[in-house]
This record gives structure tokens, C-alpha cells and sequence, in this order.
């Protein structure tokens, strides 16, 4: 089996992008503007720290999350300033992590096989974007890092967030229930929808299209609220950045920043796609159900990034073993629900 070897969501930054300028922050320095476009890595976090008991029963969290990543969104912001195009790595792709000091043992692991979300376990924020970086090629120009209890309070300060069903949407696992057509979803809720892949059949890559759906959703009703101002705005960054330390973390500054950048943009002007898949692997012992890259494609696409271009079109014939994990870019007007509640 050909292993992705590295040489060494949301979420929500495309949303607060989007906005009209509010008054900015100061900032140490200002946020980089490469000349080949800005890279930011968001990763969602399973950990509890900070949700109450009675949220975790509610919500049904669970108690013990996998200390790793259970989102992972490349977002890269052309030069311009005039698109943004968002590629999801689902957690369970396969790779070989390189050596690198397990951060939990102090200790040296050699390079071994893995799926991608365990690059965060095993080695934090550095070790992820390094393996981010060496899978791309692309480099990391700043990074974002939302637990459970910071998406609930950023969707809170929004004041929830539409989401449209065509079905009814039930999930055993995470409790969520919710009848056709659209309503809004606040916190704990929201998280439910976001981290729902048992709901209709498409597992980890329905789960993908949930996070896509809900990053649009989020950013038209920033744009519907900018005259609230920059009080609201920096509130809204404050939340969602948090007070953690990390390797080239965004700070809320720089995220305010990003939104005075691209206060133009339109829905219509971010694109996603989830990395090319090429086949369903059969069960690992000490690893589970993984998934492999369609590496020659994913290579074009990340190729195209590189280049500051929009997304690589679809292939004319299906280049996946599973058809729900296909490369299929898509710009934000079509994620959008049809209506507000």
C-alpha cells in the first residue's frame, strides 16, 4: 500500500473575513502577505476542556475525547485579496509521521504509519503543521486552533447559525434531530451538527460537507451584521482566537486584520473541495479504518495553490474508490441554505 510520506475548519477565519472593516486592533506586526497568497491551517480540537458536566450530557460529548484533531481545513487566501479556496484533510488519512519527540513522553518516535489526525497527539501544533507542510508542500503562514468550548461560544456571540436539511438529520451519537427544512443552531447544538457522521450515510465525508456548509452559513450572517461594528467584530475574534499559545497561531488582531483584507468578498468567491481520495484501506491493527490520497491529484491541486490559483477542476471520470469522497469544488453560493429562519 503507497503511504503519503511528509519529509518532516470552521473554521470560522473565511467567515470574519468577510466582513466590512471595522476598526482594527493593534498588533505587534502586521499579518504576512505573501506574494503567492496566505496559508492558514485550522484544525478543530476533541477535547472538553472548559464544557460542564451537564453540556456533556446534553450535547452528548462524551467525557474522554481522542486528544487529536477531528477537523483539519488548509485555508489559502490568494494575494489579491479576491478569493479563498479551503481544502479539508479528512483526520483519517493515512501517512507516515517522521521522527519527531512524542510531546506527552518525552520521548523519540521513529518515523511510523498513523492516521493524519494523530500528528496533533503525538506532537501539538508544530509537529502538525510540519506534517501538514511536508504533505502540501504549501507552507503554514499562521494557525488556528478551536476546542469544543471555543465553537460553542463563537457561535453563541453570533447568535446561532442557520442550517437547511432535506431530510431529517438524526444521529444516534451525538443526539442531534432535526426536521426538514431550516432552523438556527446555537452552541451546543451547532457542535452536534458539525461533528455528526453516523446521520446519513456518508461518514466522515458527510461530516466535511456539515463543516463546509456551516463555515458559508456562519460568514453571510457576519456580512448581515456588520453594522454592529467593530466592538461586535473584535468580541467575535476575541472568542473564537481564545488565549491559547501556539506556533505561528493567528492572534485576534491579525484575524480582524484578514477581515479589513477581504471585506469585499462574496460568498461566491470561497471555494472547498476535500483532498482527492483514492481508495477505503482495509483495517490496521493499532491504527482502524483509514483512507488513502489520490497522491498524483492531490498533487495538482495543492500544485494549483502553490501558484495562487483557484481549486483544480473535477477530473472528467471518477478517480475514487469511494464516490462520497471524490475531489468536488465547490464555491460558497452553493453551500448556502435557500432561506433564513
Amino acid at each position: 500500500m503507497k503511504l503519503l510520506r511528509p519529509s518532516r475548519l470552521l473554521l470560522l477565519t473565511g467567515t470574519l473575513a468577510a466582513l466590512g472593516a471595522g476598526t482594527l486592533a493593534a498588533a505587534p506586526a502586521p499579518l504576512p502577505s505573501p506574494a503567492e497568497g496566505l496559508n492558514l491551517l485550522v484544525v478543530g480540537i476533541d477535547t472538553r476542556d472548559g464544557v460542564t458536566p451537564e453540556e456533556r450530557r446534553k450535547y452528548r460529548t462524551g467525557d474522554k475525547g481522542c486528544g487529536c484533531t477531528d477537523v483539519m481545513m488548509l485555508v489559502h487566501v490568494s494575494a489579491r485579496n479576491d478569493r479563498v479556496s479551503v481544502v479539508s484533510l479528512p483526520r483519517d488519512s493515512l501517512t507516515e509521521l517522521a521522527e519527531h519527540r512524542d510531546r506527552q513522553t518525552g520521548e523519540l518516535r521513529p518515523p511510523h504509519q498513523a492516521k493524519l489526525n494523530h500528528a496533533w497527539k503525538e506532537g501539538g501544533a508544530p509537529f502538525t503543521i510540519e506534517t501538514v507542510e511536508a504533505l502540501t508542500r504549501l507552507p503554514v503562514h499562521r494557525y488556528l486552533e478551536i476546542d469544543f468550548r471555543r465553537f460553542m461560544d463563537t457561535v453563541n456571540v453570533v447568535d446561532g447559525v442557520p442550517i437547511c436539511t432535506a431530510k431529517r438529520l438524526t444521529d444516534p451519537v451525538t443526539g442531534i434531530d432535526l426536521l426538514p427544512g431550516t432552523r438556527r443552531v446555537h452552541g451546543g447544538e451547532a457542535l452536534q451538527y458539525v461533528r455528526s457522521r453516523k446521520a446519513d450515510g456518508q461518514a466522515d465525508f458527510g461530516r466535511i460537507k456539515k463543516q463546509q456548509r456551516f463555515v458559508v452559513n456562519t460568514l453571510r450572517e457576519l456580512r448581515a451584521r456588520v453594522f454592529e461594528g467593530g466592538d461586535w467584530l473584535r468580541l467575535v475574534a476575541r472568542t473564537l482566537r481564545g488565549t491559547k499559545e501556539a506556533e505561528r497561531a493567528i492572534s485576534a488582531a491579525e484575524l480582524l486584520q484578514l477581515a479589513a483584507r477581504l471585506r469585499n468578498l462574496t460568498p461566491d468567491r470561497t471555494e472547498f473541495a476535500t483532498v482527492p481520495i483514492k481508495t477505503i484501506n482495509p483495517l490496521i491493527p493499532g491504527i482502524g479504518a483509514t483512507i488513502s490520497w489520490d497522491e498524483e491529484y492531490a498533487a495538482e491541486v495543492f500544485a494549483r495553490l502553490r501558484e495562487d490559483k483557484g481549486l483544480a477542476q473535477p477530473r472528467a471520470t471518477p478517480q475514487s474508490q469511494t464516490p462520497l469522497g471524490e475531489y468536488r469544488p465547490a464555491g460558497g453560493e452553493s453551500l448556502l441554505c435557500d432561506r433564513t429562519p
